[in-house]
């Protein structure tokens, strides 16, 4: 067998990579032959295991030999496979609890067919999103105080994603206290009189706030495959080395790119699917609510066992209703329990004729006047 066939071999229901894109594999993989000629007889055999078919977690594996390559090169040839995601490790490790698979494929299918609607010139999608999430403090050497904080925003896309983005970041609410007798340190913390009442009005050309670029910001959405398993295996790359797991990480940049409410729906749909190949996702809440609505949580316990990351959505539309973590245990030297959510977001987008006027690439800080008539800042502050 030839070294391309070999390489086809391994994954055959993935499109075919052109000639660059194989080239470094190549290499590899040559380097790999020629090394075999110090190994034991022992050495000279290693075996891979990948997915059949990714879209379909029960489907049959089968094991592919590699005659005459050390285990040592086996495995860098895989890690340079992944690399150029050839091979990688989304569904070879099993995936989804079966149920849980049924409701993101069900989602994936409406993303598609409940199509975004159509934005004409001079059009906004606004996307309103809430994150509410617990935070700690301590002064002079007192107990530590625990309490959630609300953290709004609205997010502006123009029809022409390359005009102006405006982003409308609300203040800081104090939510509640979970350590009795905090709610004086918490309050001066996050008043919630009318001195703290300023808003962050952001204006940039594509969405490229903070001096960033649009891509860092929001993702880089061309880059990212739409086949499920090239994207799962995208997503375990871009996130080599962050949380707790790559699995669960996985899961948090699904949820958070699905979050942000401006991904198209065919990168939406490949997302849900490719959820269905993390290992330790099921259903934890066939009735979860979140800031009004109700779907199902879809979720998965970290390796720790401390907490539970979920994803919400809505099976008949395909529509992300947001995410939260949710406590597994009693967490040491807080007030937080086992069931507490540590976390919660929630997203919803809708179609507007008008953005607010003003705003600068690194913010104003103004009174926000939500009037249609003013509609921006209605008394600026200090940046």
């Amino acid at each position: 067998m030839d070294k391309l066939t070999l390489l086809r071999t391994l994954r055959n229901d993935v499109a075919e990579p052109g000639a660059e894109q194989l080239a470094p594999s190549l290499d590899k993989l040559e380097r790999a032959f020629h090394s075999t000629h110090a190994q034991s007889p022992a050495q000279e055999a290693a075996v891979i295991s990948t997915s059949a078919a990714h879209t379909n977690s029960s489907a049959a594996r089968r094991r592919f030999g590699f005659a005459g390559i050390s285990v040592a090169a086996a495995f860098a040839l895989v890690g340079v496979l992944v690399a150029s995601n050839v091979l990688g490790l989304g569904g070879w490790r099993g995936g989804a609890d079966p149920a849980a698979a049924a409701i993101l494929e069900r989602a994936a299918t409406a993303a598609l067919t409940f199509s975004d609607a159509p934005l004409s010139e001079g059009q906004y999608l606004r996307v309103s999103s809430q994150n509410v999430h617990i935070t700690d403090g301590q002064e002079n050497n007192g107990p530590i105080i625990t309490y959630r904080i609300n953290e709004s925003s609205q997010l502006y896309v123009p029809a022409d994603r390359t005009d102006d983005w405006v982003w409308v970041r609300n203040p800081i609410q104090l939510v509640d206290v979970l350590t009795p007798g905090g709610e004086v340190f918490a309050e001066r913390r996050h008043p919630t009189t009318t001195a703290d009442t300023l808003s962050q009005l952001l204006r940039a050309p594509d969405g490229a706030f903070y001096g960033s670029s649009k891509d860092s910001t929001w993702g880089s959405f061309d880059d990212m495959p739409r086949d499920p398993y090239l994207l799962l295996n995208y997503i375990y790359r871009v996130t080599l080395g962050a949380g707790p797991s790559p699995d669960g990480e996985a899961l948090v940049f699904i949820a958070d790119t699905l979050r942000q409410g401006t991904a198209p729906a065919d990168l939406r749909a490949a997302l849900l699917r490719a959820a269905t190949m993390i290992p330790g996702v099921t259903i934890t809440d066939n009735e979860a609510t979140l800031d009004g609505s109700t779907g199902t949580a879809i979720g998965r316990v970290e390796t720790n066992n401390a907490k539970r990351v979920e994803i919400i959505i809505d099976p008949t539309s395909g529509r992300l209703i947001g995410e939260r973590e949710v406590a597994v245990v009693d967490i040491p030297e807080s007030d937080v329990v086992a069931g507490d959510i540590l976390s919660w977001s929630s997203v919803e987008t809708a179609v507007v004729d008008a953005a607010p006027a003003g705003g600068t690439p690194d913010g104003v800080t103004c009174v926000f006047d939500p009037r249609p008539e003013s509609f921006g800042c209605a008394t600026a502050g200090s940046n």
